[in-house]
């Protein structure tokens, strides 16, 4: 039994399949030795065009994935852009809006081709950020700043006087403030009336009734002829005074002016004293 077993074992292993196997794997070997000692890039030569589609398509899965990051930079770039050029439209509105002013207040400094000196200003402090009827300015006593100075807004137009003065700022009392008051005409035919500060960007002034003044009326006063202070927006009339009084508004917005121009016109001042308004 065991021999038998061991004859069939030896019968297996030498059998001609075995023994063609055998040779078959040794042919191979001896192949590839002989391929590699002759042409040792043959091998990297057969494979070199899977190796580069395997390389092809792993960039192209690189640059797809990579695509995304791509996209999301290039939004956040895109949004930066947009708020820059936000912030750049502000900026040219807020110019434009500078150069009007400037504008309109220059435009009031020249009488014929003459030159109107005086100190140009901006207005950093308005109400409600400051008390009603006062604006703080950028200027003071290093720019040549006095108390006293008259105070001018677009058109020329006279709005207060500058009531106290620091190295770098200044501070402007408006002729609405309660207790200023100013000298003046109402009307086509100049009546004389005396303004006074009624508070909150108001002035009011009281005129006998013969005076026949109408609302809509137009303020002014001294000037090169005369320069329009503001308007008669009311008028408050008792049957049994002799007098009316006039509710008048300023011909500029008072708590939107941010450019002015100083000029020492010898206006006078402050508090309840008078002041009178002129120009050069």
């Amino acid at each position: 039994m065991k021999r038998t077993y061991l004859t069939r074992r030896s019968n297996a292993i030498f059998s001609p399949e075995s023994f063609s196997w055998g040779v078959a794997a040794l042919m191979f070997v001896l192949i590839v030795f002989l391929v590699r000692f002759f042409a040792p890039n043959f091998f990297w030569n057969l494979f070199a065009p899977l190796y580069r589609g395997a390389d092809s398509v792993a960039a192209a899965g690189h640059g797809f994935v990579s695509s995304f990051g791509d996209a999301a930079t290039l939004s956040s770039k895109n949004e930066l852009l947009a708020s820059e050029n936000a912030a750049l439209a502000s900026e040219n509105r807020a110019l434009l809006v500078k150069v009007s002013s400037l504008s309109a207040l220059l435009s009031s400094t020249t009488s014929g081709k003459t030159a109107v000196s005086g100190i140009l200003a901006s207005v950093i402090v308005r109400p409600p950020e400051s008390p009603y009827d006062t604006l703080v300015l950028s200027e003071g006593i290093d720019a040549g700043v006095t108390v006293g100075m008259e105070v001018f807004g677009a058109g020329g137009v006279p709005i207060g006087a500058i009531s106290s003065v620091l190295p770098e700022y200044s501070r402007v009392t408006l002729f609405s403030a309660p207790g200023m008051v100013t000298h003046g005409w109402v009307g086509y035919a100049h009546v004389p009336l005396t303004i006074e500060g009624a508070g909150g960007g108001a002035m009011s002034a009281t005129l006998a009734r013969s005076a026949n003044v109408a609302v809509g009326d137009v303020v002014y006063v001294p000037g090169p002829g005369a320069l329009p202070i503001g308007s008669v927006t009311r008028i408050d009339d008792d049957p049994a005074a002799p007098e009316v009084v006039l509710r008048i508004i300023p011909a500029v917005n008072l708590f939107s002016v941010t450019w002015v121009m100083l000029r020492d016109t010898g206006v006078g001042l402050l508090g309840k004293s008078s002041a009178t308004s002129t120009s050069p």
